[in-house]
């Protein structure tokens, strides 16, 4: 049990060291990933933005649908920009973590089920964990001195 123990200890420190590069790469991948699939709703135009903006009828909202989808449209596309490079990152993950709500409870309502559905709310939960987490030193937010280093945390002895 104690080499186990320690053996997760050293395998955790190991790791620990490349923090922020192992963020910069979720940052880039799920942020591309997000930007890719919001690009061709950006450039769809009014009569995509209108079908888009229609899902906020699940929450009783059934006025101007062409804003609401263009909202939806910037949310993935900009905001997955924004979380890439780690600017404005916090809100960024939060104006993604509210796009993937609706879209989540939207399908979850309209019949789709947890199998499609799911995609929706895994994103959100990485978005709502990684706004508590922060972006990391390789991001404009830690170069425009928005975010702070992290602190180290003292060692627990357990």
């Amino acid at each position: 049990m104690i080499l186990l123990k320690q053996l997760l200890r050293f395998f955790a420190q190991a790791l620990s060291r490349y923090q922020d590069s192992a963020l910069l790469l979720f940052r880039l991948g799920l942020g591309g990933m997000f930007m890719w699939h919001g690009w061709p709703k950006i450039i769809g135009g009014t009569e995509k933005w209108a079908g888009l903006g229609k899902s906020m009828g699940t929450f009783g909202i059934d006025f101007a649908p062409v804003l609401w989808g263009f909202m939806s449209s910037f949310a993935e596309f900009g905001g997955g920009l924004l979380f890439a490079i780690g600017l404005f990152y916090r809100p960024a993950c939060l104006l993604l973590v509210s796009n993937m709500m609706v879209a989540f409870t939207s399908q979850m309502i309209n019949g789709t089920g947890l199998q499609k559905a799911s995609q929706s709310l895994e994103d959100g939960i990485s978005f709502f964990g990684a706004a508590f987490i922060g972006p990391g030193k390789y991001s404009l937010d830690y170069y425009m001195r928005i975010e702070k280093p992290a602190e180290k945390r003292p060692q627990s002895p357990f």
